[in-house]
């Protein structure tokens, strides 16, 4: 995209606001996953105590970082995951995720598939299964950094997108692709 896709507008907000404005409809504490080099970019937008910077610690990059990150600072906590670079989705399908959340204990990530391919970023993460991927990350055994990897090692409810919702997930990597937006 050659920009911070957060901080790109879609109509009044940035991305990450619209987002946040999405997630703010559960009732839940939102924190941002931010790393040093957009901390004080962001900083301008979010009250420093909303904003996680990556630990640098962690010799991982992108959104399992963030993820990573986030569980070392709450470590008791779930969480629940949305990428701000999805700005079509639809805040329902966040809601039917909390709702097999709540129904099923065995599992520690709830996702969608779209096409049998896995959706991470839009996702809920129980605080055991992240231990678990941390103490693979610690001990060697994590040998890829990615969230669909990660999903390989916890056990996962997936629901299957519909065709009608795809859009929802629809991520934009140019700037070509933001037109009707």
């Amino acid at each position: 995209m050659g920009t911070d896709k957060g901080l790109l507008k879609l109509q009044a907000n940035s991305w990450a606001q619209t987002a946040v404005n999405k997630l703010l409809e559960l009732q839940i504490p939102v924190l941002i996953s931010v790393n040093k080099n957009q901390y004080a970019e962001y900083g301008t937008v979010f009250p420093p105590q909303q904003l996680i910077v990556d630990n640098e610690s962690l010799r991982l990059k992108g959104p399992l970082c963030g993820v990573l990150t986030t569980h070392l600072q709450l470590p008791q906590e779930d969480l629940v995951v949305l990428a701000c670079d999805m700005p079509l989705l639809e805040i329902g399908l966040v809601k039917e995720l909390v709702i097999q959340y709540r129904l099923n204990d065995k599992n520690d990530a709830f996702i969608y598939t779209n096409d049998g391919e896995p959706e991470p970023l839009c996702g809920i993460y129980k605080s055991r299964g992240l231990a678990h991927i941390l103490s693979l990350y610690h001990s060697g055994q994590l040998v890829k950094h990615s969230m669909k990897f990660m999903l390989e090692h916890v056990p996962t409810n997936t629901l299957t997108l519909s065709p009608e919702k795809k859009s929802s997930f629809r991520n934009f990597n140019a700037h070509a692709e933001l037109n009707g937006l």
